[in-house]
């Protein structure tokens, strides 16, 4: 049993900062590829930004310049953090990460997981 546990959104004004977070625990064996998703109203889920075990990102070009993604390996942490932030950043965002769990009877099983979403809302 593997869990995501997102913390970190809430409401900011345009132009501010917020960080996110998100914490794997369970049976991992190792974590691969964690990234950050959101999903606006009406919209669909898009890949905000990712980041691979050996520490190489991606951003999506709305985003570039103005989020960085870390990660935690000790602790199975990802982190977003957000600066100049703008209302079209306003969405649901949802962690994801990509691993090897332990399964019972000691089995390696490799699956994808996802965060319940954190609200965040960037007033203008």
């Amino acid at each position: 049993q593997v869990q995501l546990v997102e913390s970190g959104g809430g409401l900011v004004q345009a132009g501010g900062s917020l960080r996110l977070s998100c914490a794997a625990s369970g049976s991992i064996f190792s974590i691969n590829t964690m990234g950050w998703y959101r999903q606006a109203p009406g919209k669909e889920r898009e890949l905000v930004a990712a980041i691979t075990s050996g520490g190489t990102t991606t951003y999506v070009d709305s985003v570039k310049g103005r989020f960085t993604i870390s990660r935690d390996n000790a602790k199975n942490t990802v982190y977003l953090q957000m600066n100049s932030l703008k209302p079209e950043d306003t969405a649901v965002y949802y962690c994801n990460a990509g691993l090897l769990s332990i399964a019972p009877m000691g089995k390696i099983v490799m699956d994808d997981y996802w965060g319940q979403g954190t609200q965040v809302t960037v007033s203008s």
